[in-house]
Order: C-alpha cells, then structure tokens, then sequence
C-alpha cells in the first residue's frame, strides 16, 4: 500500500466531503478546478438542488467521456459504522467510508487516469470530459437526465461514455456491465365494498378477490434469459389495505409492484398481460403505471473491447460482460452515446455500514481507466504500459 498514490489521496479528500444527496459539498468544484491545470474547461449546470458539472478538452473527435456522480447514500445509524463514515479511514488494507466504492473511488480515478494520460500524451488526438451529478442515488431527475438534454442542445455529443459504477462482484475486473435492465413499477388499486366483518354477505372484500389473481400473477414465467439478459422479474413490493379498525372489512387494497425486464419482454407487452390478467378475474381496478428505465445493450463493441483488454492488462483477468444489478445513469446516457459501459470497483458493500474499497485496487482502477483514454485515442498503436 502506498499512502502517498494520488488515486487513494483525492479518494480520502472526496471521502471527508458529506454529500448526501443531492448535496456535493464542493466535490466538483474541487474537481473542476484541478482539472482545469489540464486545460479542460468547466460548465457547472445545476439543476433546482442538483450540482452537476461537464469539464471538456478538445474539439477532436472522438469524443471520451467519463461518467459519474459525487454524490452518496446516508449513512444511517451511526453507532452500526466502526468508524464516523465521512472520516476515510484505512484499516487492514481497505479504505472505508461512505461513498468508498459508490463511487468516489472511481470518480477519483477517472481523474487521476486523465491526469496520468495527458502527462504522457500532451496533444492527443481525440477529446476527453468529465460528466458528475450529485443526483444519482436520488430521484434522479435534474442530473445526468437533465445534462444529457444541455449537451444534445449544444451539440456535444459523445463518442465513447464510460460510467464509473461498481461493477465488480469478487474482484476487480471480473465483471463489466454492457447494458441493464428496465424497470417498470406500478401501484394497482382493487376495489371492492366496505362492510362489517360479521356481515361479510354485505361487503366485498378486496384483499380476498385480488388474492387468486395475486397467486397466479407471482407464477408466470414472463420470458426467457437469452445471451445478454437474465428472464424478466416481477416481485411484489407491498400491499395496503384495512380501515383502521379489526371489524371493517376494507372497502380498497392497494398494491406495489416491479418489474425488471429484458428486451425480450417490452413495457408495452408486461402493462398489457398484467391487465388482461386482472381483468380475467372480474376485477374493479385501476393501476398507475412509472417506467423507470427501458433495457439497453452496448454488445461486443469498441469500447467493450477496450475495457476488456485494459483489464487484463492491469489485473489478468477477462472481464465477463453482464447485464444485472439495478438501474443506473447508464440509462440516460444512451439516449446520446451509442456505447455506454459501467466499470468499477467492488460492489460487495456498497450502500452498507463500513462501505470500503481495498486500497491495492486504487491505483490499479485508475490504471485501467488510463489504459481504455490510450486504446481508444490510439487505436493503431501498441498498448500503452499499465
């Protein structure tokens, strides 16, 4: 371990910053201004509560784009942390504390990476920026959504987008992300009729006419895993009924739902089998749908291929390629960038008391980081040395 790597140094100083969202604390002000040592040239762009912040150098295609957010999720309860979570910590060769691996190592290392890059290739033939929103773990809907409409207005629109979630499962560099899942949520409100419970001939009871629909519902098998996704999910997320009182039969129940879907299953498709469903059991409801992300796919492309081979340069493993996990920015990134891909550290505690990084894969993210700015900028040269 070498506590003096510039990678671990601005990971400790973004560390000590509180920026719980859709707080930045000064993260990508700092950023900004040292990046600006590198000529890049800073747009701040905030959005109602949200900092977001675009840095750009050069008019050159391509254009390379680093993506990211700066800020975290709370810590909670603080007595459940061995050590206060804004106070970086190392111990026995991990680096701890809120946002460790989600994600200001990487945004750190993205930093550090075009540092190193444009130490060693003063004029390179390709442009670089730096995308940050301290909305990501939030609503997400003055951030990367909001500065992804800033850059299609102005014309800036990216070649490659590397995003800087972890996406590690065991090690670093065993596993990349080339696409997610959609999400679809809904609340389904069944109505029935109010009533006491000693009357029960009086009433109709909502929770037990939705009850063989519910069990049916659970059961299907909406499609298949195929080559790049794993089969749609749909899970119940909770269910709300009662008057308040133990003799009132309820006179609605309201249920929420999800589902994590491939493109072998469209939203239109789940919305439609999930209401013809309801329907077949004589059912009065309603149901308010939220698309959360529609699935995407970067496949075996330039940029995949860059990572792929950066990571084993760095580390000797071959990155497999994966399209699990929740939802990330990556979502509204695509809508600009036709290659997006996720990188980064371990994933094991993120969103966890005591969320750390192993310090060893510091450097060696940023390394990886560098090596996918040289493969990209030189596609006809040699690799550059880890």
């Amino acid at each position: 371990m070498n506590p003096f790597d510039p990678t671990l140094l601005l990971t400790q100083e973004l560390l000590r910053r509180p920026s719980i969202t859709p707080q930045d604390e000064g993260c990508q002000a700092h950023l900004a201004q040292r990046l600006a040592a590198r000529g890049f040239t800073a747009q701040h762009l905030p959005f109602g509560a949200v900092q977001n912040l675009w840095v750009r150098r050069g008019q050159q295609a391509p254009l390379i784009v680093f993506a990211g957010h700066t800020d975290v999720v709370p810590p909670g309860a603080l007595e459940g942390w061995d050590s206060p979570p804004f106070e970086p910590t190392l111990r026995d060769g991990y680096l701890i504390g809120r946002g460790a691996a989600d994600m200001k190592a990487s945004v750190a290392a993205f930093v550090t990476a075009l540092e190193d890059f444009l130490e060693r290739f003063p004029n390179p033939p390709c442009s670089l920026a730096l995308l940050l929103t301290s909305d990501e773990e939030g609503p997400a809907t003055d951030g990367t959504v909001r500065v992804v409409q800033w850059l299609r207005e102005h014309g800036q629109i990216p070649d490659y987008c590397l995003v800087g979630e972890p996406t590690s499962v065991h090690t670093l560099g065993d596993t990349l992300k080339n696409g997610r899942r959609g999400s679809l949520s809904g609340t389904l409100t069944v109505r029935g009729k109010q009533g006491h419970v000693a009357y029960p001939h009086l009433a109709r009871n909502p929770i037990h006419l939705v009850a063989p629909a519910l069990t049916e519902w659970t059961r299907i098998a909406w499609d298949e895993a195929n080559e790049h996704f794993p089969a749609t999910t749909f899970q119940i997320t909770r269910i709300q009924g009662g008057a308040g009182a133990g003799n009132v039969i309820p006179g609605e129940v309201v249920i929420g739902f999800n589902f994590r879907f491939s493109t072998a299953s469209p939203e239109q498709s789940l919305r439609q089998r999930t209401e013809a469903l309801l329907q077949r059991h004589g059912l009065d409801f309603s149901i308010r749908w939220e698309l959360g992300a529609q699935p995407f796919l970067t496949g075996g492309t330039t940029l995949v291929r860059a990572l792929q081979s950066a990571i084993g340069q760095v580390t000797g493993l071959t990155a497999q390629a994966s399209t699990s996990g929740g939802t990330s920015d990556g979502r509204f990134l695509i809508t600009l960038c036709p290659e997006v891909v996720e990188f980064g550290p371990c994933n094991a505690t993120i969103h966890q008391r005591n969320e750390c990084i192993a310090v060893d894969d510091l450097p060696r993210l940023s390394a990886i980081y560098r090596q996918v700015l040289h493969t990209l900028a030189f596609p006809e040269q040699p690799h550059d040395a880890p």
